[in-house]
């Protein structure tokens, strides 16, 4: 018979970590006597992070005193109390290799529901000092698992657990544990996994992908696991490319039309991706590594990259002294998942200054394929000097059925006509949103400087449009993802005050950081990366969750410990890797 040994709960409080400070609430203590359970929590209950924690279908952890007993095998402990790895209710019997998805339970007045596995991230690791601990739960086939309630009521210490329903699909925790973080994602278990209706929406989200990949064909990585910015992988290294044009599109742009010197096939692009040049402007100097949009047509004979000239920017000034035609450039092959998606739904084009490029790009595709979509073209700039591709883009525009645009220019000058070169003085606002009547349904690609991203994503979403259709490209670094984390303050990436003299170089290529490996400061390169405050993502920290997946843009590296499963070819975890030879990597 399966019961109720403790009912634990605790409320998010913030401890110090590794010289931060992280919200949350996996400190659980017991409850003497009945406790109510509600909807989402129990009483005296909270998590510190919603994102990955709690909700209707994570409203109750469960784990097992089999597990506990295994663990203090395992790790040689004697001191484990009851809410140690986080759960709300401590049980007997009830193992994660017997309990299916959807089985249905009444403990005390309560009813519950099987959801999902739990999640893993480093805070158990915290709670159990043990920073592998993530790692070991998942690959151990004891996670543990969620309950949702189905009906409200009070729950205590010796209760008994009584089985009232199944699912018509049977499988258990174990099994889908293991269908999405160890290697071997079989279609038909797939396929059976999303008939479990009472399987919850994240993880019914991550089989849908894995399963699509298959679909698909032979692939690397898992799919239900990598995150936006890690699809799209491309082989690492840098090709030698010859630069065949040079052409000023405005005062400060200039276009570098490059291609192979024996009239190879260049890798073909996405729409909206970029390259990575390596550029050694100082002889003997390290290598500097700056992402350039293709800004051309989608082509395998040449790709075309376009670069704002920014006063006394040191890259910028390099290209446009020194570099010209005839002249070798180091570039990568076309990465990032900022690319133009297919479908129906209208499109909106958002860019200013020389965010333009991607969407440049998006443009000659469907200006290419005669695309019947309605797409809207808006983009703001200084005045007609600062204004790049404008008579490119009316005529890419002039292909489409349904397209129209809208420019602002925030100071135009004496030859500027409004009508003519531009539509409005000003910048682009909610209000001049609300006159252009943009489809709420519209796909957004936007690009541009990061507090005007800031700015229009806000507006756009106020208007009502769905955040998850506005796609951002950002070059100078990503967004940061660093769950529980409170406090940090942003600062601009740097080189790290302890750097190695000599030895293996890390480049952080869109944070434009480069800096010696120091093996004996770091244990990977996520160490690393946040010593130089370089923006990353992360949840577990051990090679589970994929969450810091990344482009290897070049170079080799070791895992330790080795990632439940391996990502992409092209791509790395950075939360457990090290480097084996010089490396670039796409952050």
């Amino acid at each position: 018979m399966a019961r109720l040994l403790s009912v634990n709960v605790g409320l998010p409080r913030d401890i110090p970590w590794k010289g931060r400070t992280v919200h949350t609430g996996i400190w659980k203590n017991p409850v003497h006597g009945r406790c109510r359970v509600n909807r989402l929590n129990l009483d005296g209950d909270g998590q510190g992070d919603l994102a990955g924690h709690g909700g209707e279908h994570r409203a109750v952890f469960v784990y097992q005193i089999e597990s506990y007993r295994y663990w203090q095998e395992q790790l040689k402990r004697s001191d484990f109390v009851y809410g140690q790895f986080g759960e709300n209710f401590t049980i007997e019997g009830m193992a994660d290799d017997a309990v299916s998805i959807g089985d249905r339970f009444q403990i005390g007045t309560a009813l519950f529901e099987v959801t999902q596995p739990r999640v893993t991230c480093f805070r158990v690791g915290i709670r159990m000092n043990e920073p592998r601990m993530a790692a070991l739960l998942t690959s151990s086939g004891r996670p543990g698992f969620y309950f949702r309630v189905l009906r409200e009521g009070e729950a205590g210490e010796g209760d008994e657990i009584v089985k009232v329903g199944a699912a018509s699909e049977r499988m258990t925790v174990a099994e889908i544990n293991a269908l999405l973080y160890l290697p071997g994602h079989a279609r038909d278990h797939l396929e059976r996994a999303l008939q479990i209706e009472a399987l919850s929406p994240g993880w019914r989200g991550s089989f849908k992908a894995l399963l699509q990949s298959e679909r698909n064909g032979p692939s690397t990585g898992n799919a239900g696991l990598a995150p936006a910015a890690a699809s799209h992988p491309a082989s690492p290294g840098f090709q030698s490319l010859v630069v065949s044009s040079i052409d000023r599109e405005s005062a400060d742009v200039l276009s570098f039309a490059i291609e192979s010197p024996d009239g190879q096939q260049l890798p073909m692009a996405l729409p909206g991706q970029y390259v990575v040049v390596r550029l050694k402007p100082t002889a003997g100097g390290p290598p500097i590594f700056r992402s350039y949009s293709l800004s051309g047509p989608l082509s395998t004979e040449r790709y075309r990259i376009s670069v704002k000239i920014e006063p006394h920017g040191a890259v910028g000034e390099y290209l446009r002294e020194h570099l010209r035609v005839g002249d070798r450039l180091d570039v990568s092959s076309p990465r990032g998942s900022f690319v133009l998606q297919p479908g129906e739904r209208p499109i909106i084009l958002l860019s200013a200054g020389i965010g333009v490029t991607p969407l440049l790009a998006m443009l000659h595709a469907l200006a290419a394929e005669r695309s019947t979509r309605q797409v809207i073209w808006l983009h703001t700039t200084r005045d007609g000097q600062h204004h790049p591709f404008a008579g490119e883009v009316r005529s890419l525009m002039s292909a489409l059925t349904n397209g129209r645009s809208y420019v602002c220019y925030t100071r135009p000058g004496s030859n500027d006509r409004t009508g003519e070169n531009f539509n409005a003085t000003g910048r682009l606002s909610p209000s001049v949103f609300g006159e252009l009547g943009l489809p709420r349904d519209a796909d957004v690609y936007l690009c541009g400087p990061t507090r005007f991203m800031a700015d229009m994503r806000e507006a756009l979403t106020n208007l009502g449009m769905v955040p998850e259709r506005i796609h951002i490209e950002i070059f100078n670094g990503g967004e940061s993802m660093t769950p529980g984390v409170v406090g940090a303050v942003t600062r601009a990436p740097h080189p790290p005050a302890d750097e190695a003299s000599a030895g293996t170089l890390v480049s952080f290529a869109r944070s434009g950081i480069s800096a010696h490996w120091n093996a004996s400061r770091y244990g990977s390169i996520l160490e690393m990366a946040e010593a130089c405050d370089v923006p990353v993502r992360w949840a577990c920290r051990t090679g589970v969750c994929h969450n810091c997946e990344s482009g290897l843009v070049s170079g080799a590296v070791v895992y330790e410990p080795e990632p439940l499963d391996k990502p992409a070819d092209g791509n790395l975890l950075v939360c457990c890797s090290r480097p084996t030879s010089n490396v670039v990597i796409d952050l």
